[in-house]
């Protein structure tokens, strides 16, 4: 029983997101006549969606009590959810910023 809790704890850790600021001049780029700074497009791959999506598919899945199979499922399922929602997530912040 205690298992089952450190397991959900460990999993509400990782699905919890994690502010760290990025360098204030590194979002921006100078625009050479025009004198104004434009946010740079991003081009993300949806790597670290991929990884927090399968670790918390995992983690959510062993919670649960699934097998290994569900365990897996969980794990691929995840990574697919997280990698989407983290491309989403850059494409419209491309649009906020006129890319």
């Amino acid at each position: 029983m205690t298992r089952k809790f450190l397991i959900a704890a460990l999993a509400a850790a990782v699905a919890t997101p994690v502010a760290v600021p990025a360098p204030v001049m590194a979002a921006h780029y100078y625009h050479g006549h025009d004198r104004h700074y434009h946010y740079r497009c991003k081009r993300s791959k949806g790597t670290t969606g991929l990884l927090v999506g399968a670790g918390g598919g995992g983690l959510g899945a062993a919670a649960l009590g699934a097998g290994p199979v569900g365990i897996a499922a969980g794990v691929i399922g995840g990574g697919l959810l997280g990698r989407h929602l983290d491309k989403k997530h850059d494409a419209a912040q491309n649009r906020r910023n006129g890319c």
